[in-house]
C-alpha cells in the first residue's frame, strides 16, 4: 500500500513550499494537488495554478512522486498540455503522474464560455484527449486530427524522461468511464460511486462496486489491473478526523485490493477540515499502514 498527500493550491509559495516539502519528509510516497481553475466552495478563495506549482514542487524536493488529481479536458487541450506534462516529468526527474478524468459540471466547465457537454460526450471527450496525449507524449512530432483536438507537426522534444511516457491514472467512477480508464490508463482513480450524504457504509459499498466494475473491465480487455487509487475523502468521513480513523480506511482499503490511497493536508475549516496534527501521527506510523 502506497499512501499520498493532497496540497491544495492556495498558500503562497513560501507557505506552501515547506507543506510540501514535509510531504517528503514525513515519508510519503506521493503528493498531489487539484487542477481546477476554482474548485467548489472555495472558488473565491485564494487559488494557485497547477503547472507552476508543481514544476516549484518538482524543484524543492527529490523523493516523492507527483501528479494531478486530477486533469481533465473542461480547460485544457492535449497539446500545450502534453507540453507542461513533458517539462514536469523532466524538472522532477521523472516522478511525474498524470492524474486526469472526464471534467466535472462545477466552475471549471463553464470558464471558457463553452456549451456544458452531456455525461456521455464528457467520456467520449476524454477518450479523444487521452488518446492524443497518449500520441504526443510518445512521439517526437504529431500530426492527428479528431473530432474536438487537432495537432498539427506538434513537437515534444525532448520527450518525456519515463518512458514511453508518464503514467496516466485516469479518475472514473462510471461504468463507461471504468472501461475507458482500463482501455486507456497505467492506472485507474476513484471517488466511489455514491454521495457523502448517503453515509459511509454506503460509500464503502460503493466503492467496492466500482473496483469490481474496474477488474472485469480489465478481464474483458485482457489487460492486467494496473495501480488502483482511492480518494479516502469523498465519503462521509475526513480520513483524517483522526489516527484511528485514517488506520481503519487505509485497512478498509488494502482489504478491497488497492494499491494506493489519497488523503488531504488538513485545512483550518471547510472542506477537509481537520488538524494537522493527526498528519504528523500518521506519518509516524506510515511503514505499518504500508505492509
Amino acid at each position: 500500500m502506497r499512501i499520498g498527500v493532497v496540497v491544495l493550491p492556495q498558500q503562497r509559495w513560501p507557505e506552501a513550499r515547506e507543506r510540501w516539502r514535509a510531504v517528503e519528509d514525513m515519508g510519503f510516497d506521493h503528493a498531489w494537488t487539484y487542477d481546477h481553475l476554482a474548485w467548489r466552495s472555495l472558488a473565491d478563495e485564494p487559488w494557485f495554478g497547477t503547472v507552476p506549482v508543481l514544476a516549484a514542487v518538482a524543484a524543492v524536493t527529490e523523493r516523492v512522486r507527483l501528479g494531478t488529481w486530477v486533469a481533465s479536458p473542461n480547460f485544457r487541450h492535449p497539446v500545450p498540455f502534453a507540453k507542461d506534462v513533458m517539462t514536469l516529468d523532466d524538472v522532477s526527474g521523472g516522478r511525474m503522474l498524470l492524474g486526469v478524468g472526464a471534467g466535472g459540471e462545477g466552475w471549471d466547465a463553464d470558464v471558457l464560455g463553452q456549451p456544458r457537454p452531456t455525461p456521455g460526450e464528457r467520456v467520449e471527450r476524454l477518450d479523444e484527449f487521452l488518446g492524443l496525449l497518449d500520441q504526443l507524449l510518445t512521439n517526437p512530432s504529431t500530426t492527428a486530427h479528431g473530432e474536438r483536438y487537432d495537432a498539427v507537426e506538434a513537437r515534444m522534444l525532448p520527450g518525456c524522461v519515463q518512458q514511453p511516457r508518464v503514467p496516466f491514472v485516469v479518475a472514473a467512477n462510471g461504468p463507461r468511464a471504468i472501461r475507458l480508464a482500463a482501455r486507456r490508463g497505467e492506472a485507474w482513480a476513484t471517488t466511489g460511486t455514491t454521495r457523502p450524504d448517503d453515509g459511509q457504509a454506503r460509500w464503502w459499498q460503493g466503492v467496492a462496486e466500482a473496483l469490481d466494475r474496474y477488474r472485469t473491465a480489465c478481464d474483458e480487455l485482457g489487460r492486467a489491473p494496473g495501480d488502483r487509487y482511492l480518494n479516502l475523502d469523498s465519503g462521509a468521513v475526513f480520513s483524517l478526523s483522526s489516527a484511528d480513523a485514517f488506520t481503519e480506511a487505509v485497512g478498509r482499503a488494502r482489504e478491497l485490493g488497492f494499491t494506493d490511497v489519497v488523503t488531504h493536508w488538513p485545512r483550518e475549516h471547510g472542506e477537509y477540515a481537520g488538524d494537522e496534527r493527526v498528519l504528523d501521527e500518521v506519518a509516524q506510523h506510515l511503514d505499518p499502514l504500508r505492509e
